[in-house]
């Protein structure tokens, strides 16, 4: 008995020495100085294009831009997209551009804590330093509002964020988004939107039982998004059989009316109004293009 009693203390004692260490754990980059003037009109756009709007307001509940968005329940628990305005006390006030950028492209608070991947910083890796240079420039516009997004709840062991180290660990990759030689460069710009800041795979990619986007299964579609919708499959063979084109893909990504004459719905329907509806024809029909003939 007492050999037992000693094997399990020791067992505990190795336990929290593990949890200690990866509390302890520093995670993430060292962020080289940004110096470079943003474009406003360029970070606008590319925030649309990356789902920022869609994603931190409330439009249902009438929020303010950028205050914070509508919650997104998962088989984890309840996230709040947090309030992104200028505020100093709520939002991203006191932010310094070096914050921002290893926020966006590590998803690392400025207090070194990991984000949940109910963000889609995964997807943001590749950004350059002028990419966040017009970001941080055009959020600098949005006017202050001081009011805290509420908390996460989000059921013990997943509100212990020192895990996240972990699963970053295990399943954090780079995004898609390298050029490729022998494609154009309307293939390789679709290329760079649809795998970076549209993060198309994000909803269109089966996960598994940790959350996490299973590679293999890339734009393979989704039956178990947050609130209880699906995604289809975008792989262009999927997507050909079932009759889209080019033209009808861009158009949709539009309008949100797909070919038949029926809308989309649900999360897309929000992706459409409040993202892609936005980008230039030419950018669409870059995404269009890619969709429509990768190896996938």
């Amino acid at each position: 008995m007492r050999w037992g009693r000693w094997i399990i203390g020791a067992v505990g004692v190795g336990g929290i020495g593990v949890v200690a260490a990866t509390i302890a754990w520093p995670i993430g980059a060292a962020v080289t100085e940004i110096s470079l003037a943003g474009d406003i009109d360029r970070g606008s756009y590319l925030a649309r294009a990356s789902g920022c709007i869609a994603c931190h307001t409330n439009f249902e509940s009438g929020g303010a831009p950028l205050a914070g968005g509508a919650p997104l329940k998962t088989d984890f628990g309840t996230f709040y997209p947090p309030n992104l305005t200028t505020d100093a006390e709520h939002g991203m006030g006191n932010w310094t551009v070096a914050d921002f950028a290893k926020a966006v492209r590590q998803g690392i608070s400025p207090d070194g804590d990991p984000y949940y991947p109910t963000f889609t910083y995964p997807f943001y890796a590749n950004f350059t330093d002028q990419d966040i240079a017009d970001l941080w420039a055009a959020f600098q516009t949005v006017p202050a509002v001081n009011v805290p997004a509420p908390a996460h709840d989000v059921p013990f062991p997943f509100d212990q964020r020192w895990g996240m180290k972990l699963w970053r660990a295990a399943f954090l990759t780079e995004p898609f988004t390298a050029p490729e030689a022998d494609k154009s460069d309307v293939w390789n710009r679709g290329k760079l939107l649809v795998n970076g800041a549209a993060h198309c795979s994000a909803c269109h990619t089966t996960r598994n039982v940790v959350g996490a986007r299973i590679v293999a299964e890339r734009f393979s579609g989704n039956d178990a998004l947050p609130g209880g919708g699906k995604a289809p499959s975008i792989r262009s063979g999927d997507l050909l059989s079932e009759g889209w084109t080019v033209d009808d893909l861009a158009y949709a990504l539009r309008s949100g009316i797909t070919p038949s004459g029926d809308v989309f719905g649900g999360s897309m329907a929000e992706v459409v109004r409040y993202g892609t509806s936005f980008l230039s024809d030419a950018d669409l029909t870059a995404m269009a293009i890619y969709l429509m003939d990768n190896d996938i």
